[in-house]
């Protein structure tokens, strides 16, 4: 999963993020950063599963086909042990290789529940919360699970409802939807910074505190 990042954004692509992001800081004392990761998770009993709920049906139709009498003897069973064993390294492979084979096997409340996390770990170990006023905004994106989660410093929670970033989690989902994930990005970086703006204006002695792009490869 780690090539995720990499591929989601070209380098042209990054680059115009980190000038939204720019020309949004350019009108208030807010610090918008958005991140791209990967996956939150790496989901290590999805593989298992995956690799045992293909392996089996395989396994027994080798068996049944290879050996002379489908399950009498002790022969029969050694044989399906192999192609299981068989199968199931090549089905595992298979999922640690190419994640998207096993997001079916993979619970939407499971994958909320890690990004949620991830979103929460980034935002301190990239030091948002020690912004001089408390207006660290990360825009957290995961791209194995196609989940956007939008996470704001206590400053601007004082301020502004939570429910109003929704909406760039919206932009962004549905930019993702459309394979056009950069300008979505920037539209949502536009969004949050004329919210921020709103409250938080430009003070005079405002500097840049925050990197205003991170992408985990």
């Amino acid at each position: 999963m780690q090539d995720l990042a990499r591929q989601f954004l070209s380098d042209e692509d990054r680059s115009r993020i980190q000038s939204a992001v720019k020309e949004a800081e350019r009108w208030t004392s807010g610090e918008i950063v958005p991140m791209v990761v990967s996956a939150s998770y790496t989901y290590p009993m999805a593989d298992v599963i995956f690799a045992a709920v293909l392996a089996l049906p395989v396994a027994i139709g080798l068996a049944y086909g290879v050996g002379s009498r489908f399950w009498i003897g002790g022969q029969n069973l050694w044989l399906f042990i192999g192609f299981f064993a068989l199968a199931f390294a090549l089905f595992y492979g298979a999922a640690r290789r190419w994640p998207a084979l096993k997001r079916s096997f993979i619970s939407r409340r499971e994958m909320d529940e890690e990004v949620e996390e991830a979103a929460v770990t980034r935002f301190f170990t990239e030091g948002l919360y020690r912004t001089r006023d408390e207006t660290g905004v990360l825009i957290f994106i995961s791209v194995f699970e196609r989940r956007v989660w939008v996470l704001a410093d206590r400053g601007i929670d004082a301020k502004i409802e939570q429910g109003q970033w929704e909406e760039p989690v919206r932009i962004i989902v549905e930019g993702i939807r459309q394979r056009r994930q950069a300008d979505a990005i920037c539209e949502a970086v536009a969004y949050v910074g004329a919210v921020l703006r709103e409250h938080f204006p430009i003070a005079p002695d405002d500097s840049n505190e925050l990197r205003n792009l991170i992408v985990e490869e």
